[in-house]
């Protein structure tokens, strides 16, 4: 096989501090031939998983409706698939929850299926003179 028969992808890795400029050489099946630029084995692992199968997590808020504050800091317990992030933000965004929560409460089972739920990341008390 010569280059010619390869494709690079480049990414960066945030496995950890060092921020390693990955290059990902797959050939014409769609193999990955060849990994090149990281400094551990974070960096191999996260250049196969961002090149196969892309997730992010989720942070943002959502309304809160009788808290100290108007909006409570929710994220998805573990990342989601890439492609379904814009459609989970606009979900999230049409959600509203009612004080108090705790720190780790669940505000959304299963978002949109992908096994991962969206929890608080903060409590959230009732207002003093709230309903």
């Amino acid at each position: 096989m010569n280059a010619e028969d390869t494709t690079t992808f480049t990414y960066l890795c945030i496995g950890c501090p060092l921020g390693c400029r990955l290059e990902l050489d797959e050939n014409e099946l769609g193999d990955i031939v060849e990994i090149r630029g990281s400094g551990c084995r974070r960096g191999d692992r996260h250049a196969v998983q961002e090149h196969t199968d892309p997730r992010r997590l989720v942070t943002t808020t959502v309304a809160i409706e009788g808290g100290l504050w108007p909006r409570l800091p929710v994220k998805t317990s573990e990342p989601i698939p890439k492609a379904l992030v814009a459609e989970a933000c606009r979900s999230v965004a049409a959600t509203a929850v009612r004080a108090p929560v705790r720190l780790g409460d669940i505000i959304v089972e299963d978002l949109l299926g992908t096994g991962a739920d969206l929890v608080a990341t903060r409590a959230m008390p009732r207002r003093a003179n709230a309903d």
